[in-house]
């Protein structure tokens, strides 16, 4: 035990560099993708360090300690809204997987070039600053990574949903497709032949769209908007680390290569005061609250009209008092058990032991929030990867999960009361939270670790594969198959040979005998 304490601390201590000057890029306008930069900035800001973060957001609440800059990609959240009315985030349960292919290119290509060309980053692009470290989010924004090169500063790629074909690829990390699901597939570790196969597609037509569409573009992107003669191909596969939102306790365990860090749960915040009137309304509430939100993009108030009915009624029977994030100031028929909030504060609130269950969208932060809590959960999933994480839910015992189309007052209220009536989802959430908080040092101090381990070490490029330098044949060993086959088929050929003479020579020997007789 000692010798654990005396190593935690020889961590921490360690970790400690001179103060550094850090960019960090996470251009998308989803608020869930600029909370963990956020926090992951905060953190670093914390530590004493000079941080510049360039998203469409604004922090009104900068750290004390360090320096904390915001470059704000304005223009951005109005043109998301638009994008918004545009797609009914509703029917997306129902798009097909491999259609949401040249979508994501096609969106995040027109991203990548928004925020290149955006005047407040054009004005850093043409500055004079120095970076000792550059963090992007991986997102198919290949065309960020070159503020590394730009920089001249050592590259972090941050991934959000934690190891995927997404990241893999640029580390050189591995991915059996015999078990290990595309983000986009809602698909179990344990698949059937079909699932293997439409697995093996999926992520073929990924690849060919990545390397053979979105990298040559992204590229472009780079050599127009970047004054140097840059090349993306020089920093496409150079990142020093990947830091991944994810844990085994939560997400699927996966072979890694020893630059990709979990740090899932790292903006988990400590557990503040709640409100005046939400503390007593969870804690006057006898029989329990059952906590509903679907997360930052997904509005309830937006939902269909015959879908909100169908959560009334099935709410109104309920026993338990309802705590619903809503975001417009009236609801149609509410329930004398409800309670709405445009904004809730939603780690706080699952923090209360007074909470039986959360209905979710299954997005990853909510996800890593309760089980970090400890808290049932029923998924209703919509799009990306909440199918994948609403799966894992059911499969790892401490929820269930309702399609958003089989909703219904029946299967509703069967899904509620089983998970409030049947204790064993609640002893696996809290099963499941105990093994998410048995780590030794904590995600946090593990995510400032590693960037400032990769600033100590001007890249850390002894932890970089080597498979990323080798060509395809090597990789796959093309040369050292077709050369056994090349082997066994002459080895073949001279058996061949000598079988064939050895057959003619006691032929021969039979006749001479045949003919002395």
């Amino acid at each position: 035990m000692n010798k654990c304490v005396f190593f935690v601390i020889a961590l921490i201590l360690k970790s400690n560099v001179d103060s550094a000057k850090i960019l960090a890029v996470f251009p998308m306008t989803a608020p869930s993708h600029y909370f963990l930069g956020n926090a992951l900035l905060r953190g670093l800001a914390e530590k004493g360090h000079d941080v510049t973060m360039i998203s469409p957001f604004i922090e009104n609440n900068p750290p004390k300690n360090g320096s904390y800059r915001d470059i704000v990609l304005t223009g951005f959240m109005e043109n998301f809204q638009k994008l918004r009315k545009e797609i009914n985030i509703f029917d997306m349960e129902k798009a097909n997987p491999l259609f949401l292919i040249p979508l994501m290119v096609k969106l995040m290509l027109e991203m990548s070039e928004n925020t290149l060309q955006h005047s407040n980053v054009q004005g850093l692009i043409n500055s004079d600053e120095k970076f000792d470290v550059v963090i992007v989010e991986q997102f198919n924004n290949e065309a960020h990574k070159a503020f590394a090169s730009h920089f001249k500063a050592p590259l972090i790629l941050f991934s959000t949903i934690g190891a995927s074909s997404w990241v893999n690829p640029l580390v050189g990390n591995s991915q059996p497709l015999a078990y290990v699901p595309e983000p986009l597939l809602s698909y179990s570790s344990e698949m059937t032949f079909n699932q293997r196969l439409i697995n093996t597609i999926m992520y073929s037509i990924q690849q060919l769209c990545f390397h053979w569409y979105l990298v040559p573009q992204q590229n472009k992107l780079v050599k127009k908007y970047f004054p140097s003669n840059l090349e993306l191909d020089d920093v496409l596969y150079n990142a020093s680390i990947v830091l991944l939102n994810s844990h085994p306790s939560l997400n699927q365990p996966v072979p890694y290569v020893p630059n990709m860090i979990d740090v899932g749960g790292f903006h988990v915040q400590p557990v503040k005061k709640l409100p005046k009137d939400l503390q007593e309304f969870l804690a006057n509430a006898k029989e329990g609250v059952i906590y509903f939100s679907l997360g930052s993009n997904i509005k309830s108030a937006e939902m269909p009209v015959e879908k909100r009915e169908v959560f009334l009624k099935t709410f109104s029977k309920l026993k338990q008092k309802i705590l619903w994030k809503w975001e417009d100031d009236v609801l149609p028929g509410q329930p004398s058990n409800v309670k709405l909030g445009k904004w809730l504060p939603q780690q706080d609130i699952l923090a209360h032991p007074n909470i039986k269950l959360f209905i979710t969208h299954g997005g990853l932060l909510s996800t890593t929030e309760t089980v970090y809590h400890g808290v049932p959960v029923l998924a209703i999933p919509f799009a990306g990867d909440q199918k994948l994480n609403a799966l894992r839910t059911v499969n790892q015992g401490y929820g269930l999960s309702l399609g958003y189309r089989d909703v219904t007052e029946e299967t509703l209220s069967e899904k509620i009361n089983e998970l409030l009536t049947n204790p064993k989802y609640r002893e696996m959430a809290k099963s499941k939270s105990k093994s998410f908080h048995d780590r030794l040092v904590k995600p946090m101090d593990m995510a400032i670790y590693w960037v400032e381990y990769v600033i100590r070490h001007g890249g850390a490029q002894h932890l970089r594969v080597a498979s990323l330098d080798l060509p395809l044949y090597k990789y796959f060993l093309l040369d050292v198959i077709v050369s056994l086959l090349i082997i066994i088929l002459v080895v073949l050929v001279v058996v061949y040979i000598i079988i064939k003479k050895l057959l003619c020579f006691i032929s021969k020997k039979k006749i001479q005998k045949e003919k002395i007789n």
